[in-house]
């Protein structure tokens, strides 16, 4: 991609869009990282994104650990003992405790599909909670706003 972006130069910018598919894209920033963000708005109940996942066993979840790509997992399977890596923009997403859009694996069709809860506009950023709530999970990073 060239330096410019809506005709002002990238270098002055501490994010910058690198990639763009069906009213998505993604945004490189320099504080929190590669981020989603909506080129369409998105109402309540609105399909965003279907990503197939490339399934890992429990053995490869152990290694991943040792990886960078430790923050782009999901926990996998009916017992979560297995990762999976999203394809499409699905590992991109980043985390918030007040979400914008929710996810739900499909084990068996092995997707992850993920689905507006708020109303999401042009431009804003597309964040889902990497923690459930139901559970005693702790974030393994400092969440960033």
């Amino acid at each position: 991609m060239d330096d410019e972006l809506f005709g002002q130069n990238l270098k002055e910018y501490t994010t910058r869009q690198i990639m763009q598919q069906n009213g998505l894209y993604i945004v490189d920033d320099k504080l929190k990282g590669r981020g989603v963000f909506a080129g369409v708005s998105f109402e309540i109940g609105d399909l965003i994104e279907i990503c197939p996942v490339i399934s890992l066993s429990p053995s490869e979840r152990a290694i991943i650990h040792q990886t960078h790509l430790h923050d782009y997992y999901f926990a996998w399977g009916k017992e979560e003992k297995q990762a999976a890596i999203a394809l499409g923009y699905g590992s991109l997403y980043n985390h918030s405790s007040n979400p914008n859009a929710s996810f739900t694996p499909s084990y068996d069709e092995g997707l992850i599909y993920f689905e507006c809860i708020q109303k999401i506009n042009i431009g804003d950023e597309i964040l889902i909670n990497y923690i459930d709530v139901r559970s005693n999970e702790k974030l393994w990073f400092e969440e960033k706003n």
